[in-house]
C-alpha cells in the first residue's frame, strides 16, 4: 500500500508535535522536582530594635518600644505598686485611674520620669535605661510617693 506524500507529511508533523509535547512535559517535571529538592529560601524580614530613649514626654506621647513594659496605676490617691524593681531597658507606664489629675515627677534630680498633668484615663511612660533607684511623687499631691529600682 502506497501512502501519499501528504499523509506522510501529516504523520511526521503529528510525530514532531507529540515529541515536543513530551519534551515540554519532561522539562516541567524536572523543574518541579528540582524546586522541591532544593527550594530557594525566602528571606525573612529583619526587625531592628528601636532605641529606647528617656525623655520628658507629655502624657499624649507614645514611648519608643522596649523589650519589657511594666504597668502601674494611680488610684485612690496613691501609686500602685508604690515600689517597683525592673531591669534596665524596661518602660514603666502609669495610668491615672483617679477622678482627679495627677503627675509623675522624679524627686532626686536624676534623669527620671517627669510627666505633665494626667487627667483620668491618661497614661505616661518612661524608659529606665540606667541602673539606680528613682524616687518620684505627684507634685500636685506631694504625699503620693513611689520608687523604681532599676537593676542591670
Amino acid at each position: 500500500m502506497k501512502r501519499s506524500p501528504t499523509a506522510i507529511a501529516v504523520a511526521v508533523i503529528v510525530l514532531v508535535v507529540i515529541i515536543a509535547a513530551a519534551a515540554y512535559a519532561l522539562n516541567r517535571t524536572r523543574q518541579s522536582v528540582t524546586q522541591l529538592a532544593s527550594p530557594t529560601p525566602t528571606p525573612l524580614p529583619t526587625l531592628a530594635a528601636a532605641p529606647v530613649t528617656a525623655t520628658a514626654a507629655t502624657a499624649a506621647s507614645t514611648p519608643a518600644p522596649s523589650a519589657i513594659t511594666v504597668k502601674a496605676s494611680i488610684k485612690d490617691m496613691a501609686f500602685s505598686p508604690a515600689g517597683l524593681t525592673v531591669k534596665a531597658g524596661t518602660t514603666v507606664t502609669w495610668k491615672n485611674e483617679d477622678s482627679v489629675s495627677h503627675n509623675v515627677v522624679e524627686t532626686d534630680g536624676q534623669a527620671g520620669p517627669s510627666s505633665g498633668t494626667l487627667a483620668n484615663g491618661q497614661t505616661y511612660s518612661f524608659a529606665f535605661s540606667t541602673p539606680g533607684t528613682y524616687h518620684y511623687h505627684c507634685s500636685i499631691h506631694p504625699s503620693m510617693t513611689g520608687t523604681v529600682t532599676v537593676t542591670p
